[in-house]
């Protein structure tokens, strides 16, 4: 109980000192304590309470009096207080009264000096707003006379400078959200002024590709001229009396070109002249200044890369006219004239790398295109147009910068072929001059004949020289004719050389190709068909061997005119040499050939027309008709070969030497067509007076060859033709078996020609023909001795023979 006591007392120190939220802990402590802890700290509670009672009353009872002093005071104060409320409210009632005007008034200033500071605002934000405004009145001025690029530029002030400081208005709201739908609209007006553009030097691109052509080729003709000038000039200080006219010539000639290049000059147009360039300057700033210049670059390069391939793209005719060439190499100058000026006047737009890489694609389809095109080409004239159109084509756009050395190396192509229409065109020239030659030599009146025919060809004989008038020139009309157009062919190979960009040598060397072609392949083929033509005949021939002959001898000449206007010296190490030679040396060959060949054809002829009785008891007595006919023809075409060449002695021995291989060509022929007919497998029998007959013709054969038809044989040579026959003919007309076959395999025999199968094949015709005719004369003839005994003869030779024959195969 004592301890609960001290307890109690913090538990109410507690109480009193703790604030009232913290007092339920304290409180909940009563409660953990003994029981009835509770009734006891109630009881100390009342006990506090009732100390703290009497303090208060002590302390009242201390300060009462001073309450009451004050109170009294208060009283006494009231009155004075009532009294001053009363003269404060007259004294507000007057200053209220007083203060009424006062307060209007100061309302008043009030109201002006809002008024004076609304105007002054508004006066400073219109002066904020008026340079937007007229700003953008401004801009809608640009936009309405098309000034895009300073339009943008005047948009850029607006939003970087302007709007920024007004934005809070809902009218630059309005302007701010229009400036782009400006800028969309600039940039549509500009791409439609670009495709204009594109559209118009599409349009324009051959014009001023033309255009461009003219000045370079007039350039290159100035530069020609005054090298030529110099030239003079260098050559007057050598030779200055004789060239003192032949320099004012030039001096005139030249100052002439100058005037007219002058005038040129003022007739020619540029690009610029040509196209409106404005356009694309224009929209490549507008692009730049939104930053969409890479875009405006690809979009222009773009569409320029699909020009260039409707440019590159030829017309499927354009090969047909020297026209459609000069368009389509006039449309791409003009692409690339233009890139080029778009090149140099704008930075970035297009670059270097870009135009080599367009050229170098432009390059390699062009050279395509002009391989095809130029391949349907067959007339050498075009051909040549083209050429020059490719050289000013070449030279033009080399003088832009770019590289066209791909393009002379095609020209030296398209010289391969302009050289190949060339000899289709000189063979038709050559055919026509050989259909329209009559084969004879040249018939000259008088000197002034002979002259025009020297003229022409190089002709000299120092032997017709000395006869008179009037007299033959060996060769035929072609011959002159020829010539001159093997001349003429070099002059238009010539033509395709100039402006190539090579040396003397070079030309030098591909016109003796050239020439060497149209002698070696076409002049040699129509000499060939020439010979082979069926109305060539023998007379011809000779003339086609002498034609030839000096056809050889003037291409010395050729070459020495081919150095003239090549300033080339023939003694040059790589000069190239014609080979006439050997071209006209095979057309000899051929023709010497073919003369063979229409003798032989011709000997075929006249043994067809051959018809033996073989069957005849006995011959007619003299030589068949058909065979002196021949014999006849033959001396006549002998006669023939007279005529061929033979000034020198070259000649002469060619001559002698065609005519003798052709004699003895003729002889074989004919012995080996006789010895064919006796020996002919339908011919089954024949008579003893048919082998007489044809004994007479063999007779006349061997006078004919004895008679020195052609002269140079050697001894019997000719009549050796004709051995075999002999010796077989002896051997039945004498009926000399026993010799043959006693002598047969030596060296010195009588019939060494004759072989044992001949023999054989001829014996049995004989027999069967001697059978036949005792069958039909005597039908007891048969029993006659002298037949029986020449029957048995007949059959041991028969058999001898085969005998023979079957050693000679199993020989071999």
């Amino acid at each position: 109980m004592a301890e609960s006591l001290p307890e109690h007392d913090r538990i109410l120190q507690e109480i009193e000192s703790t604030d009232t939220a913290c007092v339920g802990p304290t409180l909940r402590s009563v409660y953990d304590d003994q029981p009835n802890a509770h009734q006891r700290f109630m009881e100390k509670l009342d006990a506090c309470i009732r100390n703290h009672d009497r303090e208060i009353e002590k302390m009242c009872n201390f300060h009462h009096q001073g309450f009451v002093d004050a109170i009294t005071e208060l009283l006494k104060v009231r009155a004075d207080a009532e009294k001053l409320k009363v003269q404060v409210t007259d004294t507000n009632r007057r200053l209220q009264d007083a203060g009424k005007e006062v307060i209007a008034q100061t309302e008043e200033i009030i109201r002006c000096r809002v008024q004076q500071r609304n105007i002054t605002t508004v006066v400073e934000k219109l002066q904020l707003c008026l340079p937007v405004l007229e700003m953008y009145s401004k801009l809608k001025e640009q936009m309405n006379v098309k000034r895009y690029y300073s339009a943008l530029k005047t948009m850029e002030q607006l939003e970087n400078l302007y709007l920024p400081r007004v934005s809070q208005y809902r009218f630059c709201q309005i302007m701010i959200e229009n400036l782009p739908k400006l800028r969309e609209e600039i940039k549509e007006i500009s791409m439609s002024d670009l495709k204009d553009f594109l559209e118009s030097i599409r349009k324009h691109s051959d014009r001023i590709g033309e255009t461009a052509m003219k000045q370079a080729q007039q350039q290159k003709t100035f530069s020609t001229a005054l090298q030529k000038q110099n030239n003079v000039n260098y050559g007057r200080n050598m030779h200055l009396g004789r060239s003192r006219i032949l320099e004012s010539k030039n001096e005139i000639t030249l100052k002439r070109m100058f005037e007219e290049d002058d005038e040129h000059e003022e007739e020619v147009l540029t690009a610029q002249d040509l196209v409106d360039f404005s356009p694309v300057y224009r929209c490549l700033h507008i692009y730049s200044v939104l930053g969409d210049g890479e875009i405006f670059e690809n979009y222009y390069r773009k569409q320029r890369r699909k020009q260039a391939r409707l440019v590159l793209q030829p017309q499927s005719s354009m090969h047909e006219t020297v026209e459609g060439y000069r368009r389509y190499f006039s449309q791409i100058v003009g692409f690339f004239v233009v890139e080029d000026h778009i090149l140099h006047v704008t930075q970035g737009l297009v670059t270097r790398t870009y135009t080599d890489e367009l050229w170098n694609m432009a390059l390699s389809k062009i050279i395509a295109v002009l391989r095809t095109h130029s391949s349907y080409c067959s007339d050498p004239d075009l051909v040549l147009e083209l050429k020059n159109l490719i050289v000013v084509f070449a030279d033009t756009l080399q003088g832009y910068g770019f590289p066209v050395n791909r393009l002379f190396d095609l020209l030296f192509e398209i010289r391969d072929q302009y050289n190949e229409t060339l000899l289709k065109k000189w063979s038709g020239l050559f055919r026509d001059i050989f259909e329209a030659d009559n084969y004879s030599p040249i018939p000259v009146a008088n000197e002034e004949e002979y002259k025009i025919v020297v003229s022409k060809f190089p002709f000299q004989d120092p032997e017709l020289d000395k006869q008179s008038f009037p007299k033959k020139l060996p060769m035929s009309q072609s011959v002159p004719q020829i010539y001159i157009q093997v001349k003429e062919f070099i002059y238009a190979s010539l033509k395709f050389s100039e402006s190539l960009h090579r040396s003397s040598t070079e030309i030098d060397d591909m016109l003796r190709k050239s020439t060497n072609l149209l002698l070696t392949r076409t002049l040699s083929s129509c000499l060939q068909n020439l010979i082979k033509k069926p109305h060539i005949g023998l007379t011809e021939l000779v003339q086609i061997i002498i034609n030839t002959t000096h056809l050889e001898q003037a291409c010395k000449y050729l070459e020495d005119f081919i150095s003239n206007i090549t300033n080339i010296s023939q003694v040059t190490v790589h000069t190239a040499r014609l080979y006439g030679l050997s071209t006209f040396k095979d057309a000899r060959h051929a023709a010497e050939g073919e003369i063979y060949t229409k003798l032989n054809q011709k000997i075929d002829e006249f043994i067809q027309i051959a018809d033996y009785d073989w069957t005849m008891s006995e011959s007619d007595g003299r030589a068949s008709g058909y065979l002196m006919d021949l014999i006849n023809f033959l001396r006549s075409t002998f006669q023939v070969f007279t005529h061929l060449p033979n000034n020198n002695n070259d000649h002469a021995a060619m001559s002698g030497k065609v005519a003798q291989t052709a004699c003895m060509s003729a002889c074989q022929h004919l012995s080996t067509s006789l010895m064919q007919m006796l020996l002919d497998s339908e011919l089954k029998q024949i008579s003893m007076g048919a082998i007489q007959q044809f004994n007479l013709d063999v007779i006349q054969c061997e006078l004919f060859a004895s008679s020195e038809p052609v002269p140079g044989f050697q001894g019997d040579t000719l009549q050796l033709a004709f051995i075999d026959l002999r010796q077989l003919l002896d051997l039945f007309m004498v009926w000399d078996w026993s010799t043959y076959l006693a002598d047969y395999g030596q060296a010195t025999s009588k019939y060494l020609r004759v072989n044992p199968s001949t023999a054989l094949t001829l014996l049995e015709k004989v027999h069967r023909g001697m059978k036949d005719f005792s069958k039909k004369n005597n039908i007891f003839a048969q029993f006659r001795k002298n037949d029986r005994d020449k029957q048995k003869l007949i059959e041991t030779v028969v058999k001898q023979l085969r005998s023979l024959v079957n050693g000679m195969s199993q020989h071999t």
